[in-house]
């Protein structure tokens, strides 16, 4: 196939599939570390998702619970497996007491 006159059609677009696959594969990383930067640089934000986690312990439920989750993704406007991300790193440097 080599010297067939499409083949190098063929290769180019197998390259770029093969590109976009891979960006695709690596959007979400790059979105959790634009998260977690945006926390970093706003230590105010970090604060005062650690005081709702702990309100959410005193009304016995964990940081880590369904509710939890769906109330931080709803307000930060995240996916619920980014809004975990998020308050596992808050909980981790900000406010280890929260559970």
């Amino acid at each position: 196939m080599a010297g067939h006159p499409r083949a190098p059609f063929r290769n180019r677009a197998l390259a770029l599939g093969l590109i976009g696959v891979l960006l695709g594969a690596a959007a979400p990383a790059l979105a959790q570390s634009n998260l977690l930067e945006s926390v970093k640089r706003n230590p105010g934000q970090a604060r005062k998702l650690c005081n709702q986690l702990r309100t959410f312990n005193q009304q016995g439920l964990s940081y880590t619970s369904k509710k939890a989750l769906q109330q931080i993704a709803s307000q930060e406007n995240l996916s619920l497996m980014d809004a975990e991300v998020l308050t596992t790193y808050v909980v981790g440097l900000h406010c280890p007491d929260v559970r």
